[in-house]
């Protein structure tokens, strides 16, 4: 039964190339916003708290502070509108969901730079 799912999410469902990102990453998220009969652009900037799944089913959670308050976005990676994805730093953390990030404010919020 796994094999035929996976056999026509390979075969059906197409899939945009996005660059590798994970948690901690900033990364800018633009997709299709329609509005009745227009369509525009907006984007979504902030940190990826996970990625979560495999294949067609991945998703990545995205956290940015509006002001005072933390709003997530939850992002399926085959999301028709979405358009591109860029990636503003890379971050360095030991785990792979960073869900203690929720909690943080001000300088202990920030994650290290990863260098290369």
């Amino acid at each position: 039964m796994e094999s035929l799912i996976k056999y026509v999410q390979d075969e059906f469902v197409s899939s945009k190339e996005f660059p590798k990102f994970g948690a901690g990453d900033t990364i800018t998220v633009y997709y299709e916003i329609r509005e009745g009969d227009k369509t525009r652009t907006q984007f979504f900037k902030g940190t990826v708290i996970q990625v979560k799944g495999t294949g067609a089913t991945q998703t990545f959670t995205i956290r940015k502070m509006s002001g005072t308050i933390g709003v997530e976005r939850i992002f399926p990676i085959n999301m028709p509108a979405l358009q591109k994805i860029e990636i503003n730093k890379k971050g360095s953390v030991r785990r792979k969901r960073i869900y203690y990030f929720r909690g943080l404010t001000g300088k202990k919020a920030r994650i290290r730079e990863k260098r290369s």
